[in-house]
């Protein structure tokens, strides 16, 4: 009456976001068995909102800050919804820098 599973709880407390490895290594007289962990912890995520105001015809780009604290190179592509917003379709950010994402709105009306 044995069971193919068994559980096997794992507890993570990072104290900061970022990619955690680790290697799990199961022995037995008969089999070794060698599982790769990987968990990748995001900050805290808040809602933002950006308020453009500029006479119609004229665009205002924000720069919007996105740091990479991770150990590895991020790359990005943005999927821009809505009319009269422009920014760059892919962005990178290196491990350890803040790279700007400008983001334009140029409105063709009142």
């Amino acid at each position: 009456g044995g069971s193919d599973t068994v559980e096997f709880p794992i507890k993570i407390t990072p104290k900061y976001p970022g990619c955690y490895r680790c290697q799990i290594v199961l022995k037995s007289s008969c089999d070794i068995r060698v599982y790769e962990i990987e968990c990748v912890v995001n900050a805290d995520q808040a809602d933002a909102q950006l308020e453009f105001l500029t006479p119609a015809f004229q665009a205002v780009t924000q720069e919007i800050p996105i740091s990479n604290i991770s150990s590895e190179d991020w790359r990005f592509e943005a999927d821009l919804e809505g009319q009269c917003f422009h920014g760059p379709a892919v962005i990178n950010v290196p491990v350890g820098e803040t790279v700007q994402y400008p983001l334009t709105f140029k409105p063709v009306a009142e």
